[in-house]
């Protein structure tokens, strides 16, 4: 029995239109846990991207003005928003304030916004929170001035948002408005995810 070229063009259609239907469920599928927030890199978080192979949250010790010792690792089980930021950049000054107010309007105990300085010291630090009234965030500085090599940050502000098992879920490699609409849905679907 042969087959007109007609149904073998039409078989090979169905057959390819199925092929291509299996591949994006099963590669949809596969995603990570966490799954992309993607869609929600939009308006005032246009900036916000997701890396293939993100690095590991760093596992180092950040240091509060009176010695005290914390570690990343310690926010496990909340979403985190991870800033890394200085006194000497003027971009990271500007988004301070807005980052205060999403800490103040979302944290508790799904989310909590994490500042960590590369400042020299506490003193500038200290002033600029009680200048600018920073009251919601915590004061911590690297010591090391490591951290954002270990995370792949090519300048300040670098802005992570860690899922509550301490996994990248995105980034925003620029000052953002942190206390916008639009913030609020990316940070409120990641606390969703877990």
């Amino acid at each position: 029995m042969q087959i007109s070229p007609v149904k073998a063009g039409i078989t090979a259609m169905l057959v390819i239109g199925l092929v291509g239907f299996l591949y994006v469920f099963i590669s949809g599928t596969g995603k990570s846990e966490t799954g992309s927030l993607d869609s929600y890199a939009r308006g005032e978080m246009g900036g916000f991207v997701t890396l293939d192979d993100a690095p590991a949250q760093p596992a180092m010790v950040y240091t509060d003005p009176d010695g005290g010792e914390h570690l990343l690792s310690n926010y496990r089980g909340k979403v985190i928003l991870l800033n890394l930021w200085a006194t000497w950049c003027g971009p990271c000054v500007e988004e301070m304030p807005a980052l205060n107010r999403l800490q103040q309007q979302m944290g508790g105990d799904d989310f909590d916004v994490v500042t960590i300085s590369f400042d020299r010291s506490f003193d500038p630090i200290i002033e600029f929170f009680e200048r600018e009234e920073i009251d919601a965030l915590p004061a911590l500085r690297d010591a090391s001035f490591t951290s954002h090599n270990l995370v792949g940050a090519l300048g300040l502000p670098m802005s992570i948002l860690y899922d509550t098992r301490g996994r990248e879920i995105g980034r925003m490699p620029a000052p953002a408005d942190w206390d916008s609409e639009d913030a609020h849905r990316l940070v409120q679907a990641a606390i969703n995810r877990g």
